[in-house]
């Protein structure tokens, strides 16, 4: 995760966190509407598995290219058939 992309985990989470709480204020009361509290914390949850899910495989994904630019060939020099460096 970026510097620049901390607000916008930052918004995610607590967007997540004020559903959360919706849904633990529809549980506790005992009215008839379980299951929308019960989908709303099944939808958190799935969203932010998603999210890890899909950062970690951007973090790989970099990593690994991080790690080929690396064994780039550099040690051979840049010559034409003179022998000059261009």
């Amino acid at each position: 995760m970026d510097i620049t992309e901390v607000r916008t985990w930052v918004m995610f989470y607590l967007i997540s966190f004020v559903v959360l709480l919706v849904a633990t204020v529809i549980t506790t009361r005992n009215d008839s509407r379980l299951w929308i509290s019960l989908t709303l914390i099944i939808i958190v949850v799935g969203i932010n598995f998603y999210m890890l899910f899909s950062e970690l495989k951007r973090y790989q994904a970099r990593k690994a290219f991080i790690r080929r630019m690396s064994k780039f060939d550099d040690t051979r020099a840049d010559t034409d058939s003179s022998g000059h460096r261009w």
